[in-house]
């Protein structure tokens, strides 16, 4: 491998992982030519805040997940029944689908059919066994 495809592999992504703070990822480098000093600290101020609401919002999600889960309980709410409900509801979603009943109804003629088939067998079988004596 030369210097340059080592190059390459060392400088892969730059975007910041999730959790890393973006200002701490970006690095001390120097403004673009083209914006100023006062744009600079206001685009700084910004960051800030934004990162501060980011944070709000986490402990605001945090704080009505305990709530969720604290009214579930109350309400005697267990992972086991949520999931006994999800499976009742998908599978009345699927048996009242027009695709179940087709299918339903395509099954059931043709048991019927082969049920009158094994019968006529049956009677074949029985009247040459007949014959047979």
């Amino acid at each position: 491998m030369d210097d340059t495809e080592k190059d390459s592999q060392q400088h892969t992504d730059s975007a910041p992982e999730v959790g890393e703070d973006a200002a701490t990822s970006v690095g001390p480098s120097s403004p673009p030519p083209a914006m100023t000093e006062e744009e600079r600290q206001e685009l700084q101020e910004d960051l800030v805040k934004v990162e501060d609401e980011i944070q709000t919002l986490s402990q605001v999600l945090a704080a009505k997940e305990r709530q969720l889960a604290d009214i579930k309980r109350k309400l005697g709410i267990t992972p086991l029944n949520e999931l006994k409900q999800n499976i009742s509801k998908t599978w009345q979603d699927v048996t009242t689908s027009t695709a179940y009943r087709r299918t339903s109804e395509t099954l059931s003629q043709a048991s019927l059919k082969a049920s009158a088939a094994f019968s006529n067998v049956g009677s074949a079988i029985t009247r040459k066994l007949e014959d047979v004596r």
